[in-house]
């Protein structure tokens, strides 16, 4: 069989040759389209506008006639064409839908007149990739939105999260701090009272024990309330307030913890960066100490445009990054998971480098905009 076919190829006219050569060149261009439109998709740094752009140059190259074809592409409220693009006679369209919903087109035209051939001047098969690429571009503008929604759903989650600890801690420090604050001075009040006799002085022990429970349960809730809602954010700025958090941390936990910041006062902060870049740091320190073991810590703040940095190292005992690191995001364990999305919401990311025995380093990233990027007045 396989010899017939080589005979029968080796029979054709240099016609029949060139027809063939010709089918599988235009097989070749279409293959080339389809990959690079996907290879832009997969690009996470382009956006769909670009993505778009990126169509409109391919699928011109890949039509027969490339030197006068032209492309364009409306999908949504975007819309992208080739630099050489206008309406023309002799053009192809196919619909881009999402969830069933026609949301745009892409068309395909020449600026000259050419011969006839399948579609008016255009291949049959020019059609089906046509139709294949208004396809293409139907999934990627839903996998955009869907990883959009995601994002939103996502922010909009750690933002519930920072006004339900805001409401704790407002209630921890407004009402029960303030009742066992009350009820430790009744105690104390009582003292005076009980006289100098054998039973009076034990009551007096007592009533001092319970003024000191009382007086070590309003500190760690006014801690807690602090930990779930630094009060100082707004008045020290993001500098300030790590600066006291580290202070604190090393105090409570014995741990030296040393702290740098650099450019930081060339930079305005909005509040969703500073709270952020506070949460990743509280979670650094709580992880040097709860996991690793660290007897000392080193924070770097650094503003360097155009971004902000926050670099947490530590000497602690490590781990294995290559192979907990992957397993911890894919199973979302929060401390990670949360660190990474606040870092990815604000446009950032957040690279942790750790080996065991060697300690570990979190680096926090964080865009600096024209705005935030001018000096405080």
């Amino acid at each position: 069989m396989e010899m017939k076919r080589q005979d029968s190829q080796a029979g054709a006219t240099p016609r029949e040759r060139d027809a063939l050569v010709a089918a599988l060149t235009e097989r070749v261009k279409e293959l080339d389209c389809l990959y690079e439109i996907t290879r832009l998709a997969q690009r996470s740094d382009l956006s769909l506008d670009d993505i778009l752009a990126g169509a409109c140059e391919v699928l011109a190259k890949a039509w027969q006639y490339p030197g006068v074809a032209c492309a364009r592409v409306v999908l949504g409220g975007l819309s992208r064409a080739t630099a050489n693009f206008r309406r023309s006679a002799d053009k192809q369209a196919s619909p881009v839908k999402v969830d069933g919903e026609v949301v745009g087109r892409v068309e395909v035209g020449y600026l000259e007149k050419m011969p006839p051939a399948g579609e008016g001047p255009f291949l049959r098969e020019e059609r089906h990739l046509l139709d294949a690429v208004a396809d293409h571009l139907g999934r990627i503008a839903q996998s955009r939105r869907d990883e959009e929604r995601l994002r939103e759903l996502s922010r909009e989650l750690l933002k519930a999260q920072e006004h339900e600890r805001q409401r704790i801690a407002r209630e921890l420090h407004d009402d029960v701090a303030q009742a066992l604050s009350a009820t430790r001075v009744s105690l104390d009040g009582l003292v005076p009272l009980l006289g100098s006799e054998a039973d009076a002085a034990a009551a007096r022990q007592v009533v001092q024990d319970c003024s000191g429970r009382l007086g070590a349960a309003v500190a760690s809730l006014r801690d807690l309330a602090y930990g779930l809602l630094p009060p100082a954010l707004d008045q020290l700025g993001l500098v300030g307030t790590a600066f006291r958090l580290c202070e604190e941390f090393a105090a409570r936990h014995g741990v030296r913890v040393d702290f740098t910041a650099d450019g930081m006062e060339a930079v305005r902060l909005p509040f969703e960066t500073s709270i952020n870049l506070y949460r990743v740091l509280q979670e650094c320190l709580g992880n040097a100490c709860r996991h690793g073991g660290a007897r000392r810590v080193t924070v770097r703040l650094i503003a360097s445009h155009p971004h902000v940095l926050l670099r947490v190292a530590d000497d602690g005992k490590g781990f294995d990054a290559a192979s907990r690191l992957p397993r911890a995001l894919a199973e979302k364990r929060m401390g990670v998971w949360s660190m990474r999305e606040r870092m990815r919401l604000l446009g950032g990311r957040l690279v942790l480098r750790s080996r065991p025995g060697k300690g570990t380093t979190v680096t926090a990233e964080a865009p600096l905009t024209e705005e935030t990027a001018c000096p405080r007045r």
